[in-house]
């Protein structure tokens, strides 16, 4: 197992930052860590990369504990935290050559992870002459260089615009094929174009634990209808495959069918048969945006 995370509490005087929080990550997996802002995302980074100690709970990365054996747990990793902390004034060679004799690894490692990470074009300049994707790709070539098991990357998109994005975005996909992947994040959108498993945090506890294609490819679907007036919640629920409905607003109902197929159909024919009208009819599948939402605010 890559990281294994039992029973992992933190306080910071009287605030719980996490909560008895526990899950396992096995090798080769990309998962996604998403959680609101103030969820204990960062504070779980830092405790898997040694940087804080838990109150309470163990946690191991490549076998070795956090706590007692955090040298062996930081030579084992590749970590890229939010701010990604560079020296601006070295050159982007001289920096990772800087790096390579801190951890002690032949200088010949250089040249292969600015290939791996796309930096050929900018590898004579300074990290200040960079653009914001360049100097992640910075960052990500530094936590490569000891050729790890296991990165974690804590919000490693923060502030890219939409090429960089993709650019990023496709450079920790491939990464991902060889090693695992522990990233925090709070944009749905790349959690679904990188991660194969999504865990979601809320108030320092877990909330979901789900692998991506099971989330996407849920049964569960919500229709939104709009009748010309107001009817008893009762007469909807009696439709096939009906789990819920909701009187959202006036004569507006959110009804959750446990069900692949399309109810717009069904929803029709019941206004037909009960001479209502329809003002308005749209379908919402449930994805990992509304899940979100739904696990952290209480809202669909």
């Amino acid at each position: 197992m890559s990281i294994s995370v039992s029973n992992i509490s933190k306080l910071y005087n009287d605030q719980k930052a996490l909560n008895d929080v526990s899950f396992e990550i096995k090798q080769g997996e990309i998962v996604g860590f998403l959680g609101p802002n103030g969820a204990g995302k960062s504070t779980m980074m830092r405790i898997l990369t040694s940087y804080l100690n838990p109150t309470k709970g163990t946690a191991k990365v490549n076998g070795f504990d956090v706590g007692s054996q955090s040298i062996d747990v930081q030579k084992s990793i590749g970590y890229l935290p939010e701010h990604n902390p560079l020296y601006l004034d070295m050159y982007v060679r001289e920096y990772l050559r800087f790096n390579a004799q801190v951890y002690k690894i032949d200088t010949s490692r250089i040249e292969e992870v600015i290939e791996l990470t796309g930096l050929t074009p900018e590898a004579n300049k300074k990290i200040n002459q960079l653009s914001k994707g360049y100097r992640q790709r910075v960052g990500l070539a530094c936590a490569l260089l000891h050729n790890p098991k296991v990165l974690i990357l804590d919000e490693p998109t923060t502030g890219l615009d939409p090429n960089q994005l993709v650019e990023i975005r496709e450079l920790i996909r491939s990464i991902g094929k060889e090693k695992t992947v522990f990233l925090s994040t709070h944009i749905m959108q790349e959690v679904e174009a990188m991660c194969d498993r999504v865990i979601i945090i809320n108030k320092g506890e877990i909330v979901t634990d789900k692998n991506l294609d099971d989330i996407l490819d849920e049964t569960e679907q919500i229709i939104e209808v709009e009748f010309d007036y107001r009817i008893e919640e009762a007469f909807l629920l009696k439709l096939a495959h009906v789990s819920e409905v909701k009187n959202t607003n006036g004569f507006i109902y959110q009804i959750t069918f446990d069900t692949k197929t399309d109810m717009r159909p069904v929803v029709f024919d019941f206004a037909h048969d009960n001479q209502l009208k329809i003002l308005q009819l749209s379908r919402k599948n449930k994805n990992l945006e509304s899940l979100f939402r739904e696990l952290t605010t209480g809202q669909n």
